[in-house]
């Protein structure tokens, strides 16, 4: 094992796939000349030239238009947006095209081909450069959700997502690029639809996913020094969703709460709790708790961020209102 960053994990994963399969490409702004904007491609252009690394102009609709076409006619197009808002000029493509193609020609056309870059908040870019939209890709049929926590998670995952003959929309934060974690030199692969179990505890079951794990990490500390042993589950995907691991734990620990950056209306967690609810009720000792975004744009000002975002008090208090100590 060695400890590497976020953002090279993810060059890792692209590059080794691509030096296993010529028909993975990777197309987007910025992503050849410049090394990526935010460094994630370092190096790939040199490596694999400029037919295979690809830089666009400002047109998300038009190059992931043309992912998915290369995608249709056999080659594996993994296409870079600076960040997630901007895909929602790609919308279309996304979800009208790479999602339904395989239904609406009878199993004739797989597409597979994976949407990549950053998402939700990312420091002070205020309002339109700080959503999170991985609900809105959730409720798409068609459609793999991606959104790894740490680097050894973010390789395997992507490259697993790099093989699959489904389209996937794999996100990542800009908040974790720089962030270190252990991967090891040999190549593996992660199953996407499979959670892990961050810590085990019997107290209490903390869900979340992406870079809130951070926060459900911390705050499950907090609470070891008073006496409260979290299990904190990390879902790595949340389409498909381990709904089985949720459960479980639930039934092991009589209480949950999730934290998710997302608005909280449609969300994940709502989702979740709708699940938990339906198959776990005769194990629950107390109401579910969510723990989201607050019901309003992402501020510019750090002091409003802190107050609209999940935090690590926000979680303790949470934690506690389950556990009967507020």
């Amino acid at each position: 094992m060695r400890e590497i960053q976020f953002r090279e994990a993810l060059g890792e994963a692209m590059s080794e796939e691509m030096r296993r399969d010529e028909d993975v490409f990777l197309m987007g702004e910025e992503v050849a000349e410049y090394n990526g904007a935010y460094k994630v491609s370092q190096g790939m252009l040199d490596e694999f030239g400029a037919k295979r690394v690809i830089d666009t102009p400002i047109t998300e609709l038009g190059f992931a238009g043309v992912g998915v076409g290369a995608a249709m006619n056999g080659l594996r197009p993994i296409i870079e947006f600076m960040t997630f808002n901007f895909s929602l000029v790609a919308i279309d493509q996304v979800i009208n095209s790479a999602a339904k193609m395989l239904s609406m020609s009878g199993g004739q056309y797989n597409v597979p081909i994976v949407f990549r870059g950053p998402t939700g908040n990312a420091g002070q870019l205020s309002q339109q450069h700080s959503q999170n939209f991985e609900n809105w890709y959730a409720n798409t049929a068609g459609l793999k959700v991606v959104v790894p926590s740490n680097p050894y998670d973010a390789k395997g995952l992507l490259k697993t997502a790099i093989r699959d003959d489904n389209p996937v929309i794999f996100m990542e934060s800009e908040l974790m690029y720089g962030d270190k974690g252990e991967v090891p030199e040999e190549e593996y692969l992660l199953e996407i639809g499979q959670a892990n179990t961050v810590r085990d505890g019997s107290d209490v079951t903390i869900v979340s996913f992406g870079k809130m794990m951070k926060v459900a990490s911390q705050a499950a500390e907090e609470l070891a020094k008073e006496g409260t042993e979290a299990e904190v589950i990390d879902l790595r995907s949340v389409r498909p969703i381990d709904y089985h691991a949720i459960v479980e734990s639930v039934k092991k620990t009589n209480r949950l709460v999730i934290v998710e950056e997302a608005w909280p209306l449609s969300s994940i967690s709502s989702e979740i709790s709708h699940h938990v609810q339906r198959n776990a009720f005769d194990w629950l000792d107390a109401p579910i708790h969510r723990i989201t975004n607050k019901d309003v744009s992402l501020p510019y000002a750090p002091t409003l961020i802190e107050e609209v975002l999940p935090n690590v008090a926000r979680t303790v208090e949470a934690v506690k209102a389950v556990t009967y100590q507020l």
